[in-house]
Order: C-alpha cells, then sequence, then structure tokens
C-alpha cells in the first residue's frame, strides 16, 4: 500500500518538459564558449576587428554558428524560468521577463558584424573598405538602437530573473545570487577590463544559473503561472 501510495505521488516528469528544460541552458552555454573564442575584443575598433576575423577564420565561423545556437534557444528558454520566476515574484518577475526577453530577442543586432566582416574577408575585400562597412552599419540608427537594447536588456533582465527566482525560493540561493552578478561580470570582462577566458566564464555562471532554473521548470507540473500555489511540502505546484 505504502509502495503504491508513494508510486502515484511522484509523477515522472512528462518527455517533452525534459526535453524542453535540458534546452534552457543551451543558450547561455553556446553565448559561453562563443565569447570564449571571438578572436576579437568588443573594445575593438572596425578596422582590427577585421584585422583579427581575417587571422581566425575558423573561429569566426564556429561564432557564427554558435551565435545561430544562442538565438535559437536563448528567448524560450528565458520565457520558461521567467514564468516561474513571475509566479512566485510577480513585479520583479515581470520586469526581468519584459527585459531579457526584449534584449535576447535584439542579439541579431551583435551578430550582422560578424558575419557582415567573415564575408568580407572571404570575398576578398579591402580591409580598409570592410572597417568603413561595419563602421557605417553599426551607426545605423535601428542596428545602433537593437544593440543598445540587448546590452541593457540582457545584463538588467537576467539578474531581475536571477533575484526573483531567488526571492521565490525558485532555486537554490546560490543559483539566484549566480544570475545577479554573472551578468555584470561578463559587461566587465567584454568591455571594461576585455579578458575571453574571463568572459565566457561569466556567461557559464549564467549558463549553471539556467540550469538550475532548468530543473526547477522540469519539476514545476505543467499549467497555471498563477502566483501563491504550494504543494504542502512546500514545493511548487
Amino acid at each position: 500500500m505504502t509502495t503504491a501510495t508513494s508510486a502515484t505521488t511522484r509523477k515522472a516528469v512528462p518527455p517533452s518538459r525534459a526535453a524542453f528544460a535540458l534546452l534552457i541552458p543551451v543558450g547561455p552555454l553556446a553565448v559561453a564558449i562563443l565569447r570564449a573564442i571571438l578572436p576579437y575584443s568588443t573594445a575593438d575598433g572596425p578596422a582590427r576587428l577585421v584585422g583579427k576575423v581575417a587571422a581566425h577564420q575558423d573561429a569566426q565561423s564556429a561564432v557564427l554558428w554558435l551565435a545561430f545556437a544562442a538565438a535559437l534557444t536563448l528567448v524560450p528558454g528565458t520565457i520558461a524560468i521567467g514564468l516561474l520566476a513571475v509566479r512566485r515574484a510577480p513585479a520583479l518577475g515581470t520586469a526581468g521577463l519584459v527585459l531579457a526577453v526584449a534584449g535576447f530577442s535584439s542579439l541579431y543586432a551583435v551578430g550582422i558584424g560578424d558575419h557582415l566582416a567573415l564575408s568580407a574577408v572571404r570575398d576578398g575585400l579591402d580591409p580598409g573598405a570592410a572597417a568603413r562597412l561595419l563602421d557605417g552599419l553599426h551607426a545605423l540608427p535601428a542596428v545602433s538602437a537593437a544593440t543598445t537594447l540587448f546590452v541593457l536588456g540582457h545584463i538588467l533582465g537576467v539578474a531581475l530573473l536571477g533575484a526573483a527566482l531567488w526571492r521565490g525560493r525558485t532555486v537554490p540561493a546560490w543559483a539566484g545570487i549566480v544570475l545577479i552578478v554573472s551578468q555584470p561580470l561578463h559587461a566587465v570582462f567584454a568591455a571594461v577590463v576585455p579578458n575571453a577566458a574571463l568572459d565566457g566564464l561569466a556567461w557559464g555562471l549564467t549558463a549553471v544559473g539556467f540550469g538550475a532554473a532548468a530543473l526547477a521548470f522540469a519539476r514545476h507540473r505543467a499549467g497555471s503561472i498563477r502566483p501563491g500555489g504550494t504543494r504542502e511540502d512546500g514545493g511548487l505546484r
């Protein structure tokens, strides 16, 4: 009787939900690898960027594939953990979800230059002309606005999601803290004190935080995201 009751109490995670949970950390993990192998620094000007891409074309090609993987998975993964955050911390979770999704949806703006630079190099375009083309691309108002939204949205949004998940006890405290600090660290190591390895590590921390949230997502019963619902043991419904 006890065994039967125990078996019915513990419900297996549906395969589709488990598969989606596995997908959640893929986006930040892809960016972590991307940032670690990126052949140029965010602080480099167009001419220097083109020169480094020309010298490391294989690495740049890998960057494009990793960016593609990130673009496919970051937004759905963020929405999944964002809805969990909203359930227990509505204000923080909503702010984080909106900012992070808006930011990650604008990822294309920072990737355009990567595609253009590699294409220009492989087509034999004069380095000076390629640099001017990149400069003009980044000066376009739409690209500039989307880039700004990406930077502010994903840094602030992920930090707020971490705070919401921590506050709502949806993830362990350490996981919430990791999400809060990881993207500010990325900003430091990407632009202030450029360091590819540490930048990749900062994004790796984001992937770890997303992984912890993915576990909560897998264990969470599908359906309503209404706040306040708990089981008798204090867990998520």
